[in-house]
């Protein structure tokens, strides 16, 4: 990963995952306390679209910096297609 970002990229991941920590901790405390279920079910949109967003950040990084690195060298292209098309294809 440290190939893939920048500091300050990982720092921004390593927050918002921190906040979907809290959330999904929230989400725990909203079931136990017996919390309306739409309410339960927006906030477990909130954090699917939350780590969507942290998917998207780091294949975005993964695509402009490993794949091109990997590109540039002497990695078989076919070996770096189908690790990525295996990933995607497991993605929902």
């Amino acid at each position: 990963m440290k190939e893939c970002t920048d500091a300050r990229d990982t720092s921004k991941l390593i927050a918002r995952m921190k906040r979907i920590e809290g959330q999904t901790r929230a989400i725990t405390r909203m079931i136990q306390s017996d919390h309306d279920c739409i309410e339960i079910l927006r906030q477990i949109n909130s954090i699917t679209g939350a780590l969507r967003g942290v998917r998207n950040q780091i294949l975005t990084d993964h695509l402009e910096h490993c794949v091109r690195t990997g590109l540039a060298s002497d990695t078989p292209r076919e070996t770096l297609i189908s690790e990525l098309t295996e990933t995607l294809r497991k993605a929902r």
